[in-house]
């Protein structure tokens, strides 16, 4: 990882297959908790904007709570469509900072 930008902390990771949004920059993140592995990816749903962090993890896939498109948070694709994709982030935390490569 060579550009990284301390998004949180780690108290402030969200708790086994929940999702939690935080400013990063100019970026709204997402940050999800699959089964205790975390994934960084872009809070922008593409259907109509909602906002994942905001959403639910169902089958691994976080779920926009507005209209229940899901995205895969490894990959960014949605569930529907292989097409459709958001950015994904490499994560990492580092002495108590959650950090991530823009």
């Amino acid at each position: 990882m060579s550009n990284l930008t301390k998004v949180t902390v780690e108290s402030n990771l969200p708790r086994p297959n929940e999702a939690k949004e935080f400013s990063c920059g100019d970026r709204e993140i997402c940050v999800a908790n699959v089964n205790g592995t975390y994934s960084a990816m872009d809070n922008i749903c593409l259907h109509r904007g909602g906002p994942l962090g905001q959403g639910t993890i169902e089958n691994g896939k976080v779920v926009c709570p507005w209209h229940a498109w899901a995205w895969d948070p490894t990959t960014g694709e949605a569930a529907h469509s292989a097409s459709a994709k958001i950015a994904v982030y490499s994560l990492k935390v580092e002495n108590g900072d959650v950090l991530i490569e823009i």
